[in-house]
């Protein structure tokens, strides 16, 4: 039981590092690359991407476009909505981009000329590239379940991208009765962050344990199976018995309606009715992707699975949660690992090499209570199909007959996880 974890992290590290080394021959090969790159988004890909393009070819102007001052995360934010952690644990300022030697312009990419190679600024004016790499996260589509418009996420909050709505439901559950019932209402397959709703789940139910024990949490589930499913269920069994009630979509069918003035949920088979309503709608690439006609019918971006050059566009790269990037999930994780594989990528092209094929990793921990942590690994590469796979017999999940001491130490890996990519990312 306690040889598995240790293997599987040996894994991900031979990988990390072979991750790494394929790219520095070809770049001194080739000599020096230069040019202007713009990023636009500074979360974990756009940050990565231009900090790593500084490092690997300091010769490179790099301009990171980000309209907010400061960056604040959605991992770990489950975290705060539950009272474990405050709002400045998961709040990263740019001044460490800015010491790397990234100009960073405080301002929203509005949209652009791509073949002329000029982006438009909300400030009023244009910024210049070479090649241009977008990492705009994700929108919400407030189009897609009848009633919950914008101005709805007031009342049922999605706290999906972390900041005011963040607060917004931490405060929602505070106010909440003893006896009362919180609902999670998840999205079918692709959106941000898999596993993110059942961590969110099992922290709002040790909330609810320590502070509302009559409470009741329903997860009304937009699919049948969702990322380590074992081993939340296991968890929240273990942790929380009764109080958590997963419901798929085999049962209750798609959801159809939410009226937020009387806080009920409608879905093709049963009516739900919640004292707190967390609504995680359907998402698509941000807004940038959309106007720049990078994102597909689907509402995501093909990318090439070497450069993550647009299919669209040449010369603009699209990176993290707006990419279509094969078997990689829509994590923190791979949205860096992914940064910097387009960084090596674009050093290579700017200075007239040959992209190499990379290997990617991801390693997402979560977080059922706050003692005990479960987390998945995998290893990804180019396969023969021209698309990004997951490598067979690399990395794997927690083991589910493990015991408190190895939950307990998971849950510490994930808090040093988060501490060293945030280092790594922001500074």
């Amino acid at each position: 039981m306690t040889s598995h974890l240790p293997t599987r992290r040996h894994l991900v590290a031979t990988a990390a590092a072979a991750f790494a080394a394929p790219f520095v021959i070809p770049r001194l090969a080739r000599g020096a690359a230069a040019g202007r790159v713009v990023v636009v988004g500074a979360g974990f890909a756009g940050a990565t991407c231009a900090r790593a393009l500084k490092r690997l070819a300091p010769e490179i102007s790099v301009t990171l476009i980000e309209p907010s001052a400061q960056i604040m995360t959605c991992p770990f934010s489950n975290l705060v909505l539950t009272g474990l952690a405050e709002m400045d644990t998961i709040t990263h300022g740019l001044d460490g981009l800015r010491a790397a030697g990234v100009e960073v312009v405080q301002a929203r990419a509005t949209g652009g000329d791509l073949g002329a190679r000029s982006l438009a600024l909300d400030t009023g004016g244009t910024v210049e590239f070479d090649r241009l790499v977008v990492a705009p996260g994700i929108d919400l589509r407030f189009d897609a379940v009848e009633g919950y418009v914008e101005a709805a996420a007031e009342i049922m909050p999605h706290a999906w991208k972390a900041g005011p709505q963040t607060l917004a439901l931490r405060d929602q559950l505070q106010a909440m009765p003893d006896g009362g019932t919180v609902l999670i209402a998840v999205p079918a397959n692709p959106y941000r962050c898999p596993p993110g709703p059942y961590e969110r789940a099992g922290l709002i139910a040790h909330y609810l344990k320590t502070a509302k024990p009559r409470s009741k949490l329903l997860v009304v589930d937009g699919k049948d199976a969702f990322s380590k499913q074992g081993l939340f269920l296991d968890g929240w069994a273990n942790l929380y018995g009764a109080m958590v009630e997963w419901v798929p979509v085999s049962q209750a069918g798609s959801l159809l309606r939410v009226d937020p003035a009387t806080r009920e949920i409608f879905t093709e088979f049963a009516n739900f009715k919640a004292d707190v309503a967390n609504i995680i709608p359907p998402q698509r690439a941000g807004a940038i992707a959309q106007t720049l006609g990078l994102a597909g019918e689907s509402g995501w971006c093909a990318i090439d699975p070497v450069t993550f050059e647009s299919a669209a566009a040449p010369g603009v790269h699209v990176l993290g949660d707006a990419s279509i990037a094969g078997a990689m999930p829509k994590s923190g994780f791979s949205a860096s690992s992914q940064g910097k594989a387009c960084a090596h990528a674009i050093v290579a092209l700017m200075g007239g090499g040959e992209p190499v094929a990379p290997s990617f990793i991801n390693t997402c921990y979560s977080l059922v209570g706050p003692d005990y942590g479960i987390s998945v690994a995998d290893v990804f590469r180019v396969g023969a199909s021209g698309k990004i796979e997951a490598v067979e017999g690399a990395g794997g999940t927690s083991p589910r007959e493990a015991g408190a001491d190895v939950r307990a130490a998971e849950a510490s890996y994930a808090h040093g996880w988060y501490a060293s990519i945030t280092a790594d990312i922001w500074g």
